[in-house]
């Protein structure tokens, strides 16, 4: 007789052989859905819902919320995305215009009261913040414009704001016309795609065309750098590195597993089969009408129980120190009958030091995956964190390679909103990064190691 119950997102078998874990990867649909992607190009036919057609994003439409249940579960891959976009923003975003001296490009900062005031009639610190995670964990964002009534009566247009769209809530219609390629999306739509908008439905919206800004009341464009290969929607650059990441993530749990309930066989235990049939015996003369079927089920059940019992002390950090009392007897011929209790030897040593390699080519992975060096990820190599002049150089080749790319994407709907509200001003706004240099190169009042021993 066998039994399958459901534990959490595992199934555990119950058979006359014993009990087995089935399935207990909470990563099992992407490990299948990842070797699909490799040969399945998803943007090759649209998705139908609610009767619109759609270029799904992913194999099942889901990849923004497959990211995030990855993301939620890992401990070092969310922490390097903050990290990158701490290193992003800098010292906040600031209005700036685009200057040229004696063949160089430089920004120079200024104040415009006009324009703050538009940006202080909105939350656009808000929008920045949003659309800088939108791009660092999916590489494109979704966002929405909002223009004023004047030009229904023939009055001068002007976007009111921005408004980011989540990208589990936004996807593009598939194109009808034209070539297959963002370029040709008409339309964007918006509604709970995670639950495939049964119950909010989808409300669609025009794309943006910024030659012509003010032309839609509402309009949405998804702001993304291409991605080889990939018509429509972009995929992240660690992308490659999901496997590692969640590897990484497995890790604790398997450990917490080890710890609390063992992965193999820990204990092999010996029951003298006198000891059961004397039990039989007990139970045949307490119930005298019973057949011999339901005296068996009494005795498996007995030993279900006692079984159960030795389980709950052998297993578990809590159990430690704990002891088993046994009872020893002899048959008629004198021969000793005893329980026994004997340990496994696992190799606990060796299999946890196996894990912790794997993890720590796991974390490497996924570091490497992010593209942030590990120096400014706080990761330890070799076990040695790096030193000071290693971070400065790490942190100069970001800023220098690695922040002007996703700038222009979360910035190109606001900087396209001035050049709409505000013509004839030459503004952009972008992060403001102050040189960082080395130590000994700073006056020694203002040093770090000074300010630290005394802070004013």
């Amino acid at each position: 007789m066998s039994e399958i119950k459901k534990i959490g997102k595992s199934r555990v078998a119950n058979t006359d052989a014993g009990a087995f874990v089935m399935g207990n990867n909470p990563f099992a649909h992407f490990d299948e859905y990842a070797g699909l992607s490799r040969t399945v190009d998803w943007e090759a036919d649209p998705a139908l819902i609610g009767g619109v057609k759609l270029v799904p994003h992913g194999l099942n439409n889901d990849l923004p919320v497959i990211i995030r249940d990855i993301m939620d579960k890992n401990n070092l891959a969310p922490g390097i995305l903050e990290r990158e976009m701490g290193l992003l923003y800098g010292d906040g975003p600031q209005l700036y215009q685009v200057k040229y001296e004696e063949g160089k490009v430089s920004r120079e900062y200024v104040e415009d009261a006009q324009v703050q005031a538009w940006l202080d009639s909105w939350d656009y610190k808000r929008y920045i913040d949003m659309a800088m995670v939108e791009y660092k964990y999916m590489k494109g964002v979704y966002v929405k414009r909002v223009r004023n009534r004047a030009p229904r009566i023939g009055g001068p247009g002007m976007i009111k704001y921005l408004e980011v769209i989540p990208g589990t809530d936004a996807r593009l219609e598939w194109p009808e016309k034209g070539p297959k390629r963002l370029e040709s999306v008409k339309r964007i739509w918006v509604g709970d795609f995670q639950n495939h908008c049964l119950h909010t439905g989808m409300t669609g919206y025009p794309v943006h065309d910024p030659w012509n800004p003010f032309k839609h009341g509402i309009s949405i464009a998804y702001h993304n750098k291409y991605s080889f290969g990939r018509n429509f929607y972009s995929v992240p650059s660690y992308y490659g590195s999901l496997n590692w990441i969640m590897r990484s993530s497995d890790i604790p749990e398997v450990l917490k597993y080890l710890s609390e309930n063992g992965i193999t066989s820990a204990y092999h235990i010996h029951s003298p089969a006198g000891y059961w049939e004397a039990k039989e015996e007990k139970i045949e003369k307490m119930h005298p009408g019973e057949t011999e079927a339901q005296r068996s089920k009494r005795v498996e059940e007995l030993k279900d129980k006692t079984f159960q019992k030795m389980a709950r002390v052998l297993t578990g950090k809590r159990n430690a120190g704990k002891f088993i009392e046994t009872v020893d007897f002899y048959d008629e011929d004198g021969n000793k009958n005893e329980w026994k209790v004997e340990a496994i030897d696992q190799k606990i040593k060796d299999f946890v030091e196996s894990q912790v390699k794997i993890g720590e080519k796991a974390d490497s992975a996924t570091t490497s995956g992010m593209g942030l060096h590990p120096s400014l990820s706080n990761i330890i190599v070799n076990g040695q964190l790096s030193s000071g002049s290693q971070m400065l150089y790490a942190l100069k080749l970001y800023m220098a390679s690695d922040t002007t790319l996703p700038e222009e994407v979360v910035f190109e709907p606001i900087n396209q909103a001035i050049a709409a509200n505000f013509k004839g001003k030459k503004l952009r706004m972008g992060f403001y990064h102050h040189s960082v240099m080395k130590e000994e190169d700073v006056a020694p009042n203002e040093r770090l190691v000074n300010n630290a021993e005394n802070p004013s």
